[in-house]
């Protein structure tokens, strides 16, 4: 492998330059397309602009971190120029749909000429970059790394190839670490005080979880964190008094019930109804009725964060839709029946659930649930009487969190690929030598380091501008981006492992299933691109 000192030295001042023009390309391509139509005019290049405007959020954010040394500016100026080979493919024989003239990054050639040689993208192979984080920071990371190894990593494989249920002690001890509670304010029992730590801590435990595994450690805090969100945001006083410290001790485990079997991404849509119905003592409340599917998580929640219509009149779409916390029993395993015999009066409320098996994902188990006249108590409409109606608003704040969550997902799955990679690149010998002599696997590994490295720095640069109230676009941005990245990167770690890769028993292959669905939930790409991204893009 070559070192450093043989290589071209790192030139931000020319990654700068490049990202500019990478930017103006960018730039370009937005005002022909809000020129022509807009996004679902132009959806094959509004989804090219999507990710290529989130690539070059991403090589900015590269570039900051490269001015803290050596490292990490040879790891921003090769992500630069990986961005801008990206970017050439992405308009190549397209030039006139982007409105740009026939290579509008030729002056870029010198710089990939540079940076995008084999030799200098192999000698990142073992240099992925320190990760820069203060030392309150640094402690949550080893905290959360340390529960990853000890607890979530040894029964990973296990729940992962029994199709098995989270085990109950990792629920518990990630309550007892504070894991669910990272986001409630510290008035309500969690701790979270604001300031920009507030949504990097965030970050870095769900890295740290999801390293170990994504099914039972990573996405665990997920499903707490939207509900807290929506409650932070929207929820009246006696609302959050009552569910955010049942929250942060994970004395109530939630699951979101969101999507339908027809309305997906489509969410202004839905079809369940939320109808106005006494309890059997005159209690004011609601029966819910209708089928939500790809809830994570439905059977061992002790309630559901669900979204219905309140108005049946669909001209009014997202704004006839209201958010309720629904109790529920605790079920385990792949399917559940229950009945509510103290519900709406003259009624017997039922709920039922079946899973829906997966090729990746598992643990947590994602269900279809259907409800008949389950009744909830008027009290569990989130904002009560002024939350009528706004439960597309409330839903979709948890949401944005949720976004940035994913690719923090996304990059400690990145990672745990990465280093299954580099050992066994190492260990393995091929025709006499350690694979990693190989200059193909090199490249490979390099660019992993990369995309990993870019992908976090861009996490922690949102949460920074989440926790000062911005960021919804680029959080959109970070998750496209590196949901993607890492589809590549965990295949590539699997490539490397040869036909191993293909076996269950190395943990690699694991990785590669679980990446596919990270570009699907919290959004599918598809849809984030052509209609948050777009025309977040369009507007500006």
């Amino acid at each position: 492998m070559s070192t450093p000192s043989t290589l071209a030295t790192p030139d931000l001042a020319a990654a700068a330059e490049v990202i500019a023009l990478a930017d103006s390309v960018v730039g370009t391509g937005v005002q022909t397309l809000h020129a022509n139509g807009g996004p679902d005019a132009n959806q094959v290049l509004a989804y090219d602009l999507a990710h290529a405007a989130a690539q070059v959020g991403t090589a900015r954010a590269m570039l900051g971190y490269g001015e803290k040394g050596d490292v990490e500016a040879r790891l921003a100026c090769g992500f630069a120029a990986d961005m801008i080979h990206d970017l050439i493919t992405r308009i190549a024989g397209r030039e006139a749909l982007w409105g740009v003239p026939i290579a509008p990054l030729k002056n870029a050639h010198p710089f990939l000429e540079t940076f995008r040689t084999p030799e200098y993208v192999a000698s990142l192979a073992t240099t992925p970059g320190p990760r820069h984080l203060d030392d309150d920071m640094e402690m949550v990371a080893d905290t959360f790394r340390s529960f990853a190894e000890k607890v979530i990593k040894p029964q990973a494989e296990h729940v992962h190839r029994h199709n098995a249920d989270v085990p109950e002690e990792i629920v518990q001890g990630l309550a007892e670490m504070g894991a669910f509670g990272l986001s409630v304010p510290a008035e309500y029992g969690g701790f979270s005080e604001g300031g920009p730590n507030e949504y990097i801590g965030m970050v870095v435990a769900t890295e740290e979880l999801s390293r170990g595994s994504l099914g039972i450690g990573g996405s665990l805090i997920t499903r707490p964190e939207i509900l807290t969100r929506a409650l932070v945001k929207g929820g009246t006083e006696d609302q959050k008094s009552e569910w955010l410290p049942k929250l942060a001790v994970a004395e109530v485990m939630p699951a979101v019930a969101v999507t339908e079997p027809d309305y997906g991404s489509d969410v202004a849509n839905i079809k369940v109804t939320a109808t106005p119905a006494e309890g059997q003592d005159g209690t004011p409340g609601y029966v819910i009725n209708g089928v939500k599917t790809w809830c994570t998580f439905g059977a061992r929640a002790d309630a559901l964060a669900l979204l219905a219509r309140t108005d049946p009149d669909k001209s009014k779409t997202h704004r006839g839709l209201s958010l309720f916390i629904v109790p529920k029993p605790r079920g385990e395993g792949h399917g559940f029946q229950f009945a509510q015999t103290d519900g709406a009066a003259g009624k017997v409320g039922k709920m039922e659930g079946r899973a829906i098996d997966t090729i990746g994902y598992r643990g947590m188990h994602s269900y279809e649930i259907a409800l008949e006249d389950w009744w909830v108590p008027a009290a569990n409409l989130v904002g009560g009487d002024d939350g009528m109606g706004k439960g597309f608003i409330l839903q979709m704040a948890g949401f944005e969190n949720g976004r940035l969550q994913t690719a923090a997902r996304a990059v400690g799955v990145m990672q745990a690929a990465y280093e299954a990679a580099v050992d066994y690149a190492e260990n393995r010998k091929v025709f006499g030598s350690p694979i990693m002599d190989y200059e193909l696997t090199q490249v490979k590994l390099g660019r992993m380091a990369m995309l990993i490295q870019g992908g976090r720095q861009f996490a922690y640069e949102v949460a920074r501008m989440m926790a000062d109230g911005k960021g919804t676009a680029e959080a959109a941005m970070v998750k496209a981006y590196v949901c993607k990245a890492a589809e590549w990167v965990t295949r590539e770690a699997l490539q490397i492992h040869g036909g191993m890769g293909y076996a269950e028993e190395f943990v690699v292959s694991r990785l590669f299933v679980d990446a596919r669905v990270l570009s699907i939930f919290e959004g599918a790409d598809e849809t984030l691109c052509l209609k948050v991204i777009a025309r977040r893009l369009g507007d500006a």
